[in-house]
């Protein structure tokens, strides 16, 4: 396994390094990176940007925000955060599995004195309160896992940039998003800087894994600056359009998230329809939003229309009866 870490803060250029990294790395092998941003918002890659910032506080404090290759909810970071990312074999078909990559953050945690735990889907947490985050990206067979460590992230700043969803903090019944969320820092028995606690984090998981130190090259660096000027430093890929939709339906799915779906419907039929949220997925939601345009809302013709679709891989963990539900109840 490779051991990468960025020199860079800026979170255009490490997502786009991720990217990168995932794309030319070779399907033999594997890799773990590290690296921090400077205050940013970095959003799932199905959700409506505009609708999980709070505009007006992240303009102010010149907070960055990117859109980023996986799903999942929108996060907060800043450099008091560490974030980690696997690049390696997805496993085939089988659903996603966080676990997997968290296990070892956990016993690397564990050996520094902090006693983690994965909790639901896809965080960590202590004592309950959550410090880390995790999404996956799927391609030809390959997997990108990426998660946040809060270490000493500023959490006021965290609970005043985000706009959280109320379907989310109802449901736990919790007052905010600070009081759900911790500073491992916190529960350190050494009180170490954010840099030296990533440095005993790196040498925990090199006692996890055979890793070999990879340095970039400058064609790795050219690559990356060309990613993320094409992509990541566009208007269009982190904010994108959002016209206006006459229907607006939103249902949260076990397993896989909250699904939006907008659509324009005449005489009975989709003539636009565009999905957001936190959701995972592999696919593009664009790419379906097309397939079902011209299709009846009708739950006999929806079935007819989504026969020749496989749905899980647009929405994991849903099926194509759910989906139907979805749109018509």
């Amino acid at each position: 396994m490779h051991y990468l870490e960025s020199d860079s803060v800026d979170p255009r250029f490490n997502l786009a390094l991720e990217q990168v990294v995932f794309d030319s790395l070779d399907p033999a092998q594997d890799c773990f990176m590290l690296w921090r941003n400077d205050n940013a918002i970095i959003v799932g890659k199905h959700q409506n940007t505009a609708a999980e910032i709070n505009a007006e506080y992240v303009r102010q404090r010149n907070i960055h925000v990117v859109r980023r290759l996986s799903g999942g909810g929108a996060v907060y970071h800043d450099l008091g955060n560490v974030n980690f990312t696997f690049i390696t074999a997805a496993g085939g078909d089988r659903p996603l599995d966080f676990g997997a990559f968290c296990r070892p953050v956990v016993r690397a945690l564990a050996a520094l004195g902090v006693t983690a735990e994965i909790s639901g889907r896809n965080d960590m947490t202590i004592g309950g309160r959550k410090f880390s985050g995790n999404a996956q990206y799927r391609k030809r067979g390959r997997v990108l896992h990426h998660g946040t460590i809060l270490y000493d992230s500023d959490l006021s700043v965290l609970g005043k940039a985000l706009m959280v969803p109320k379907d989310k903090y109802e449901s736990k019944a919790v007052q905010s998003v600070r009081s759900r969320v911790c500073n491992i820092r916190d529960h350190m028995a050494a009180d170490l800087g954010v840099e030296r606690f990533m440095e005993e984090l790196r040498d925990a998981m090199f006692r996890e894994f055979a890793m070999e130190p990879h340095a970039l090259s400058a064609a790795d660096r050219d690559a990356t600056r060309r990613l993320q000027r094409d992509v990541y430093d566009t208007w269009a890929w982190n904010f994108g359009e959002s016209p206006a939709y006459r229907i607006r339906k939103e249902r949260r799915v076990d397993g896989c998230g909250k699904i939006e779906v907008h659509m324009d419907v005449e005489r009975g039929t989709i003539r636009r329809i565009a999905f957001f949220g936190d959701y995972f997925g592999d696919g593009d939601s664009a790419e379906l939003g097309r397939l079902l345009e011209g299709a009846r809302l009708e739950r006999g013709c929806l079935r007819e229309t989504l026969a020749a679709i496989a749905i899980g891989d647009y929405f994991h963990n849903l099926d194509p009866e759910a989906f139907v539900d979805i749109l018509t109840e």
